[in-house]
């Protein structure tokens, strides 16, 4: 049996717009001798660097791409059963097979499939020791700003958690939210000795209302939005729920980004006249 590599891979990479990320495309080519040895030596710790967060990248990628095949061969095979939303609906309902959410809780926390059992595979990482928070600004400065993507770290307690609830020949359905961290379950989840799995292809968000029985405050396709474009109204999801809701939907994120436009102009209006202000204190 294969063994796993899963917590070697980066968790944003299981977030669908992260998945293939293509490598930097920092230039990293000639040096500019003649600007003298302190510019010259910075110039080369900056290349240095830069080929270092390359090398990263690609790693990751090979890693990504390493798990997909495996994911691929798990299907092929048949030693994992791909379920739609729908047909998992119809084996939770009428053959009361249980649904395993591996999803982290920023995502559980706003819809949930009822009578569903959350154990996250992957979990918001909310230490704040310097790797952490290192991890956390980049993640941020790479897009979670706008995405709200949080920074994820492995569940060690995954299979020994799993296990206290299901017995190895238990028939499991695992989801998550887009598909993917679901896969890296159930690979861990077969490997373990669970042989009777099921995934649900594309996630619950590709669910329909009357797919699944849904509990939360938000419909189950908007648990795994955030951020700023979430505030906005401007994820694919929300276009989508605009299209069904109608005009009372759009209004409401409109007088968002009008709020977002005033507050932007507020502060640069604030701001030329704080520079004079300063520049008079000084001169007293």
């Amino acid at each position: 049996m294969e063994s796993l590599s899963l917590p070697i891979l980066n968790p944003l990479l299981l977030s669908g717009s992260n998945l293939y990320r293509k490598p930097s495309s920092r230039k990293t080519s000639s040096l500019n001798f003649s600007i003298g040895r302190t510019s010259i030596s910075t110039r080369v710790g900056v290349v240095k660097m830069q080929a270092v967060d390359e090398d990263i990248d690609v790693k990751q990628m090979r890693d990504m791409a390493a798990a997909k095949k495996r994911w691929d061969g798990l299907l092929r095979e048949g030693r994992v059963k791909l379920l739609t939303p729908r047909e998992a609906g119809y084996a939770i309902q009428l053959s009361n097979k249980p649904l395993l959410d591996v999803r982290p809780s920023s995502e559980r926390n706003k819809a949930w499939v009822k009578g569903s059992t959350w154990i996250p595979i992957f979990e918001n990482d909310d230490n704040l020791d310097a790797g952490t928070l290192s991890k956390k600004v980049t993640s941020f400065a790479m897009g979670g700003w706008w995405s709200g993507a949080p920074t994820l770290s492995f569940n060690k307690l995954f299979l020994s958690k799993v296990e206290e609830k299901f017995p190895k020949d238990a028939e499991l359905i695992v989801a998550c939210q887009k598909g993917l961290r679901s896969l890296a379950a159930c690979e861990l989840l077969y490997n373990a000795g669970y042989q009777n799995i099921f995934w649900v292809q594309g996630g619950l968000e590709s669910a329909q209302e009357e797919d699944l029985v849904i509990q939360g405050s938000q419909p189950l396709k908007l648990a795994g939005i955030g951020g700023f474009s979430e505030f906005l109204g401007w994820t694919d999801q929300q276009r989508a729920q605009a299209a069904k809701e109608g005009w009372g939907y759009r209004l409401v994120y409109s007088a968002r980004l009008l709020g977002v436009v005033l507050a932007a102009d507020a502060l640069f209006v604030g701001a030329q006249q704080l520079g004079p202000y300063i520049q008079r204190l000084r001169g007293h």
